[in-house]
């Protein structure tokens, strides 16, 4: 230290002082050492740095924020558009007539085409809105006026590995970063103590595996974490150490270890991020019994969600929208909800579509609207986006006698809060639910738009890879203005 320098509170012995005026004339000088302190900590630090740490953020936000968080409720299987969110009377008409005669029929899945085959629900329009939905949802009917109801969705895919991939990561190829990875890749993680990117497994993981949820070439610490909606969470999150002290010196082993291989072989990802999880799951320690602890919810929250109902996956589903919301409280960027199994298939009847589609509504339909009406009650809502989507819609005609096939030429997804304009209904199918029409979407246009919403420019948004700038939505999307508030 150079003896010579000055500091800012130093004052020469013969001018006499009070502690007053010392404390006085340090202030910029406090100031100082804790703005030196906060730019240390990536969450207040002004650097563009592409670190490999999920509180570091790849750019940060290109202009206003309107959302903060991400909750997604994935619908896997791909729900029917004709018999959720998007009407058609006119196959009351012709219920039981060849399609063939009536449109041209595109190849399917499994090419196994019946006849038209007429909702099994009868819809009912609701709130100020006037947005009709059918009786598979009628808590979810009662949030009508927060949504924004997009029905001229499209993917390019009608299989469900492929399809699950393009919604989940914008390509239909294995091994690309989830959106999710996206997100806390650009923005950073709020949460130190929880991963920006939390999966809430309800029991049923999309065709296509974990990749669905991984970081593929951004850095791993970017990845999915699955979360079960009981006990711990996650596996392992109680020390085995019969002290603190005893783990400290495990961690430190550990740190010592990793840094003679970084100064071998230098800096890798896969290194960089086993460092960054080791000192996550440290964090995780206190912070995944707290937020997991659904029992400090109180009773009449805890039966709105639905954690009373009779009907065990409606309990599942109840438990996972609860920790969602404690969790996004916490600063978690992004959770994802899967389904629960409900004793048949995912929303993917390819036979018995009403008692299939219903059970699988009994299970989501309660606790969703309890998530939307909490969040809003807790002013959360404007700044936290609901997604609500399938990889893709079925048929307006039977599959054989009483299902229906898949159908990526139109179907509905929907948002709420985060920005995005309530009461609204974006685009149109065809009179029969078939094709998408009037202001037809891609996903590339829904990743575009929950990027803008959260503050990214999806076309800046680029991670470079092989040689080439890689993007969400790769050369693709458009942001759908007319669905923001």
């Amino acid at each position: 230290m150079n003896t010579q320098h000055t500091f800012p509170c130093q004052r020469q012995r013969s001018v006499p002082t009070t502690r007053r005026k010392m404390l006085t004339t340090c202030a910029s000088g406090f100031g100082a050492l804790a703005l030196s302190a906060l730019q240390t900590d990536p969450l207040f630090a002004d650097k563009t740095e592409n670190l490999s740490g999920p509180g570091s953020a790849g750019h940060g936000p290109h202009h206003e924020v309107r959302a903060k968080n991400v909750i997604f409720l994935y619908m896997d299987g791909g729900p029917s558009q004709v018999d959720t969110f998007d009407p058609k009377p006119i196959l009351d008409k012709h219920d039981g007539e060849d399609p063939a005669q009536l449109f041209n029929v595109e190849p399917t899945q499994f090419n196994n085409n019946g006849n038209l085959l007429a909702s099994p629900w009868k819809f009912t329009q609701y709130g100020e809105s006037g947005i009709p939905v059918s009786e598979l949802f009628p808590h979810v009917a009662e949030c009508v006026d927060e949504m924004s109801v997009v029905r001229s969705m499209t993917s390019g895919f009608p299989e469900h590995t492929f399809a699950n991939y393009f919604l989940h990561t914008g390509s239909a190829l294995q091994g690309r970063p989830s959106m999710g990875a996206w997100v806390n890749y650009g923005l950073g993680s709020e949460c130190r103590n929880l991963p920006g990117f939390v999966v809430l497994n309800g029991g049923l993981i999309p065709p296509g595996g974990l990749d669905c949820f991984g970081s593929g070439f951004l850095p791993a610490s970017h990845q999915g974490s699955v979360f079960k909606p009981s006990g711990t969470g996650v596996a392992n999150i109680q020390p085995l150490e019969a002290n603190p002290q005893k783990q400290r010196e495990k961690l430190k082993l550990i740190s010592r270890l990793d840094g003679l291989a970084a100064a071998q072989f230098g800096k890798h990802d896969s290194l960089e991020s086993a460092i960054r999880n080791y000192e996550l799951a440290y964090a995780m320690q206190m912070a995944v019994p707290e937020v997991m602890s659904l029992t400090e919810e109180p009773a009449h929250l805890q039966k709105m969600y639905g954690m009373e109902s009779k009907y065990e996956p409606t309990r599942i589903y109840a438990a996972q929208c609860l920790i969602a919301r404690r969790m996004l409280e916490q600063g978690v960027r992004f959770i994802e909800l899967t389904c629960p199994k409900v004793g048949g298939d995912r929303w993917d009847q390819h036979s018995n579509l009403k008692s299939g589609h219903e059970n699988n509504a009994r299970a989501v339909d309660q606790p969703i609207a309890a998530l939307l009406k909490d969040l809003r009650q807790r002013d959360l809502l404007d700044e936290t986006l609901v997604v609500w989507a399938g990889e893709f819609g079925r048929t307006p005609f039977a599959q054989g006698k009483n299902g229906r096939d898949h159908n990526q030429f139109g179907f509905t997804v929907w948002l709420a809060g985060g920005g995005v304009k309530p009461g609204t209904i974006y685009g149109a199918t065809d009179e029969f639910g078939y094709k998408a029409v009037e202001n037809r979407a891609e996903m590339y246009d829904l990743h575009a738009t929950m990027l803008y919403l959260m503050g990214v420019d999806h076309t800046r948004s680029t991670f470079r890879f092989s040689g080439r700038d890689m993007r969400l939505t790769d050369v693709h999307g458009h942001v759908i203005h007319d669905i923001i508030g």
